[in-house]
């Protein structure tokens, strides 16, 4: 008899036994949002993916008991700010900024947002999954966000980011579970089910490019010494102009040359004529300053002009001078040709 009522208090645990369980939900994404190198003023839009995955857990139910879930993994402006419904932006360390945005779906058209059926709402997922009594069970589910950076955006040169983590990685699941059967997903993240849950911080990542150094648009002007009758007792001075267009924050060096008249193992500056076959020089030289105290050279970092671009048009002088000459040089016209190189 004590055998026997041992069994029946069992069997009346077993029936009273409660029937819930809390669903919780993770996610794992990719550390980065990697876009690489863009242009400024690209033509067409540069795309990236971002690979997440969503696991939820149940603990021991019964031996044939479900859960059904539905996720919303909701973002929000990210540390660039800017807004979920108009342009996230990634920002430089000068705060210069990108337009970019993240999307639900692969052909751009539903932005990914931070709220359940918001404007524009989080990205949802479903999975149905068993929770055996032993050890209970898990489901997962694998989802991209997809992301773009417009077109025809004029760029400041540097490294952009935006850092999604906090506040602004969200995750939201309903859930509906039974002892016997098919769960059924709720219609919902966040009401009419068994049980609702959010988590913030719940992952994170970083979105980034880079935008390369350039420059471009480079315009010269000839440097003419002008007519000169008889001797040259005192300098001559003169000036021209190189104007150039580099991306903003793009430091640049300019190398003048030293002609195609120098003699050679040496900086001598010549402008050259000829003159019955024979060949006769005139010297001069190129100056960074007004006062040509500062000979404008080709070393790097030692003798030549340096600058940062704006973005916009840029203009450099270029101060040259012929020195006096003793006698009187041979009548002719003096030329010389210097190669213009830009580093950036």
């Amino acid at each position: 008899m004590r055998v026997l009522l041992g069994l029946l208090l069992i069997a009346g645990l077993l029936a009273a036994a409660p029937a819930r369980a809390t669903a919780v939900c993770t996610a794992i994404a990719d550390p980065t949002l990697p876009f690489g190198n863009v242009n400024s003023n690209a033509p067409g839009a540069t795309t990236g993916t971002l690979n997440i995955t969503v696991t939820c857990t149940t603990a021991a139910l019964s031996l044939l008991a479900t859960t059904g879930v539905r996720v919303c993994v909701g973002i929000g402006a990210g540390s660039g700010g800017g807004s979920s419904s108009t342009w996230r932006t990634m920002k430089t360390s000068a705060s210069d900024s990108m337009n970019f945005q993240l999307y639900n779906t692969s052909n751009f058209s539903q932005v990914t947002g931070l709220a359940p059926r918001g404007t524009p709402p989080a990205q949802e997922l479903t999975m149905t999954y068993n929770v055996p009594l032993l050890t209970g069970g898990s489901g997962a589910q694998a989802t991209q966000l997809f992301a773009q950076i417009p077109a025809n955006q004029v760029l400041a040169s540097g490294a952009y980011s935006s850092t999604f983590s906090g506040a602004n990685v969200v995750l939201t699941w309903a859930w509906n579970e039974v002892l016997l059967g098919t769960a059924t997903v709720p219609a919902t993240c966040n009401g009419g089910a068994t049980g609702t849950n959010s988590a913030s911080a719940a992952f994170s990542f970083t979105a980034t490019a880079n935008v390369l150094p350039q420059c471009g648009s480079y315009v010269t002007t000839n440097m003419n010494f002008g007519t000169v009758t008889g001797g040259i007792p005192a300098n001559i001075d003169q000036t021209a102009t190189l104007t150039l267009t580099c991306l903003k924050n793009t430091a640049y060096q300019v190398s003048l040359n030293n002609g195609q008249n120098n003699p050679a193992a040496t900086s001598t500056r010549r402008m050259a004529t000829t003159i019955g076959g024979s060949t006769y020089y005139l010297t001069y030289e190129l100056y960074r300053d007004s006062t040509r105290t500062q000979r404008w050279g080709n070393t790097l970092t030692v003798d030549t002009a340096s600058g940062t671009g704006t973005g916009s048009a840029q203009q450099l002088t270029i101060y040259g001078r012929v020195p006096p000459v003793s006698g009187q040089p041979p009548a002719g016209t003096y030329n010389d040709l210097v190669q213009v190189t830009i580093t950036y």
